[in-house]
């Protein structure tokens, strides 16, 4: 099952989205939005850009020294994802209130 992202309200004025995994553990957790519409364009540019990041290694690996000194870092190219596993979150958002 993919996961699930939830728009959630903070507040009066304030609406923030979390990624939820099939286990129920909290994947991420977005800064806060002035709109539900927001929101929504935020999780559009997680989905966008999630699948095609580069993951950047700054912990302390065997036999080098932790990337905490420098910027950057060693890029790790992300795994092949399917074009069916990610279209499985296209109708995944869901408004709580």
């Amino acid at each position: 099952m993919a996961g699930i992202f939830e728009i959630a309200q903070a507040g009066d004025r304030a609406y923030f989205f979390k990624l939820t995994a099939a286990d129920g553990t909290v994947v991420a957790v977005s800064p806060l939005f002035s709109s539900i519409q927001g929101a929504a364009a935020g999780i559009t540019a997680v989905r966008e850009n999630a699948a095609t990041g580069l993951v950047v290694d700054r912990s302390e690996a065997p036999g080098r020294k932790a990337a905490t000194s420098r910027a950057g870092g060693r890029a790790i190219a992300p795994p092949q994802v399917s074009r069916r596993a990610g279209s499985a979150l296209a109708g995944s958002v869901a408004a709580s209130s």
